[in-house]
């Protein structure tokens, strides 16, 4: 059989294989590229047609590549990258002259660990420069950063695969408690402690899957009195009630200061996690992406 000739092949239909096979789905590939789903299904039956390969099968959730796919993504996402460098920007990125907006992917709790410092950094150095903040699925980042539809993704992200990325702090998950609670001022270690973690009722935050992992693993799902959407919301109710609640020490430490409030360590499973910063390949190089990389490493890396 003959090889098919590169002139054959459209620039745009290789950025809709990219894109679905980044997304897992023809809807969203044709989201993140601004097409309508009729549009981008009739551009992957075209590069079927010219590769004589169906590409993608359904599978739950979406699509699934075939073989030939695999073997065709590297390449295809190795030469985009290429391209995107090369027709980009000028190699200079003006901090004080810019109004350039940056789309950064972070959860609520994120938003109140970074934001100040971050927002009181670009005001030194670059006060036309905008953040936005767009919280994501774990599913949808890369695709995201990859499409340029957001520029960084902060936090523990284990499920977020080919990013580029830099470990920020190490944090560990803890039960804050009101102050005076019963629990806080027993002084419990190991065994007894967990026992007593089982007599607490919780909250739980649903889009916080690690910390209702750590429920599960505990089997105190039949504990959970509260599920809430955002943990900004916890101080209020944990100062009120005897809930507890499983979250992060970095931020918890933030409550704790106001002096309503008490931290318990216990030994979790899971327990201790990493909150990073993903960017991603395909934009390393952009001048813009690099000076705002720079400004968050230096801020957030623990040293």
């Amino acid at each position: 059989m003959n090889a098919m000739h590169i002139d054959a092949i459209d620039l745009n239909l290789l950025r809709l294989f990219d894109a679905v096979y980044r997304a897992r789905s023809v809807s969203k590939a044709a989201e993140l590229l601004g097409l309508t789903q009729p549009a981008a299904s009739h551009g992957l039956g075209r590069l079927r047609l010219l590769l004589k390969d169906a590409l993608f099968i359904r599978a739950p959730g979406g699509v699934a590549p075939t073989p030939r796919a695999e073997r065709l993504a590297r390449a295809v996402q190795s030469a985009l990258g290429t391209l995107e460098e090369a027709l980009s920007e000028p190699d200079r990125f003006e901090p004080t002259e810019s109004r350039k907006t940056f789309r950064i992917h972070m959860s609520d709790i994120g938003e109140g660990r970074f934001l100040p410092a971050l927002m009181a950094r670009l005001g030194e150095l670059s006060p036309g420069v905008r953040l936005e903040t767009l919280p994501l699925l774990p599913s949808e980042i890369a695709p995201a950063l990859d499409s340029g539809r957001i520029d960084f993704a902060f936090g523990f992200l284990p499920k977020v695969r080919d990013t580029q990325r830099v470990m920020l702090l190490k944090d560990r998950y803890i039960v804050l408690l009101r102050k005076g609670h019963p629990f806080a001022r027993a002084r419990r270690t190991g065994q007894a402690m967990l026992e007593t973690l089982r007599k607490l009722e919780y909250v739980a935050v649903r889009t916080h899957a690690e910390t209702i992992r750590i429920l599960q693993l505990l089997n105190l799902e039949d504990r959970v009195r509260l599920t809430t959407e955002h943990f900004m919301v916890l101080p209020a109710i944990v100062r009120e009630t005897d809930l507890a609640v499983v979250m992060p020490r970095n931020i918890a430490r933030g409550f704790a200061e106001e002096g309503h409030y008490a931290i318990v360590e216990p030994a979790f499973p899971l327990r201790d996690f990493t909150v990073s910063l993903h960017w991603s390949k395909r934009f390393e190089a952009d001048p813009a992406n690099r000076w705002l990389r720079e400004v968050i490493k230096d801020l957030f890396i623990e040293r």
